[in-house]
């Protein structure tokens, strides 16, 4: 026993290893992860309609709405959005 009264060798039963503890630094690790053009990464997120620029696109509306003339076009189903999505888009590898 330590001065203090306690022992390091007993029961370890209610504690787990760290690596099973799930916080926001390790969130996603050993996922699959969206590369960065996909609808879901880091840049093709943007072009969606909760993102900076295809939000500013929803709010201009008209032929820039995601179901305008021009908008609907940079969807991940549009001529653009599409071809941008299964050229560059998809997953990537394992994040670790």
């Amino acid at each position: 026993m330590s001065s203090h009264g306690s022992s390091n060798t007993g029961s370890k039963s209610s504690t787990g290893m760290s690596s099973q503890v799930q916080t926001p630094a390790t969130a996603g690790i050993g996922e699959d992860k969206p590369k960065a053009f996909d609808a879901q990464g880091a840049i093709g997120k943007q072009f969606t309609e909760q993102g900076a620029i295809g939000g500013a696109a929803q709010k201009v509306g008209g032929p820039l709405d995601k179901d305008g003339m021009i908008g609907k076009q940079f969807t991940a189903d549009g001529s653009i959005g599409g071809s941008v999505q299964s050229s560059l888009g998809g997953k990537g590898g394992k994040s670790n």
